[in-house]
């Protein structure tokens, strides 16, 4: 990485987070995330194991958590494409389709907006505009 280039994750968890990933992940194997964009669920982090999901077309890969790759639909990308994402966990009960359901918590997305420089570092590696998901 050249010195002044800046590395910005658009999206991270909480402690609580990485914890119940990996619980989860014991539990039902591999995981992976998907930013529901409403309906049922509200706008939850949705986890499922990571055969039991299908990614479309338009989904972005937004980043890992914990080792579990995080998505999030095109149209909902380019609303949160100027905040990171920060997966937490709460008292609750979880997405009715979401792994944690049943376990008493639930995921909960917090959000920050990034700064001029950290807007600049992602256009820079192409990161800000209609990216699509990677693997295919």
């Amino acid at each position: 990485m050249i010195a002044n280039e800046m590395f910005v994750d658009q999206v991270i968890a909480t402690h609580a987070a990485v914890d119940l990933v990996e619980q989860l992940r014991a539990k039902h194997g591999p995981v992976l995330f998907h930013q529901s964009g409403g309906c049922c669920d509200g706008s939850s982090p949705m986890c499922y194991p990571i055969d039991d999901f299908l990614i479309g077309d338009r989904d972005v890969l937004l980043g890992e958590i914990a080792g579990a790759p995080f998505y999030i639909s095109a149209p909902q990308f380019e609303y949160w494409k100027h905040t990171q994402l920060i997966i937490d966990v709460v008292q609750g009960r979880g997405g009715m389709f979401s792994l944690e359901n049943g376990e008493g918590v639930r995921f909960l997305t917090r959000s920050r907006l990034f700064s001029d420089a950290e807007v600049d570092a992602l256009i820079a590696a192409g990161r800000f505009g209609n990216r699509r998901r990677s693997g295919t």
